[in-house]
């Protein structure tokens, strides 16, 4: 007998905590219909100034490719859901920009890291995704990267 996996089409959104353990999460974000308008300063900017004052999870490192965002978090002060969280800093951006080709997709990918070496395979995947899609040579190289707060382990 031969058992198949099939890949998830959506997301679980089930964040677990645990007593003295950290609770990180890798987060994914894409544009809707993965047009490309994240990768600009003025972007960078707004996300970084909406993220910084939206403390219900706070933004670890980050990187913004065109069509798609990275980012960890982990909870905040407030006692608010991942979903309610994105779902806000989302809507705080169109208000913002008013600009209505800048659109989201309405879902989002989360995946809770369990150990520091996940963290550091997940932060390797995220940095070099602009040398992977040809944007730069060196990851350092991307100026749409940043880190708001640090986490810790």
């Amino acid at each position: 007998m031969t058992i198949q996996k099939t890949k998830r089409k959506h997301p679980v959104h089930n964040i677990i905590f645990k007593e003295n353990q950290p609770v990180i999460v890798f987060l994914t974000v894409c544009t809707k219909d993965r047009k490309k308008w994240l990768g600009e300063d003025r972007v960078h900017k707004s996300l970084r100034e909406i993220w910084t004052n939206a403390s219900g999870w706070l933004v670890g490192k980050y990187i913004i490719m065109p069509d798609h965002l990275h980012l960890f978090a982990f909870p905040g002060e407030l006692e608010i859901s991942l979903n309610n969280w994105v779902k806000y800093w989302k809507s705080q951006y169109s208000k913002t920009h008013k600009i209505s080709s800048h659109r989201w997709q309405t879902d989002y990918w989360d995946t809770q890291l369990r150990t520091s070496e996940h963290y550091e395979e997940k932060w390797e995947y995220m940095r070099y995704n602009p040398v992977r899609h040809g944007f730069v040579s060196s990851p350092e190289n991307w100026p749409y990267q940043g880190e708001i707060h640090k986490l810790l382990w």
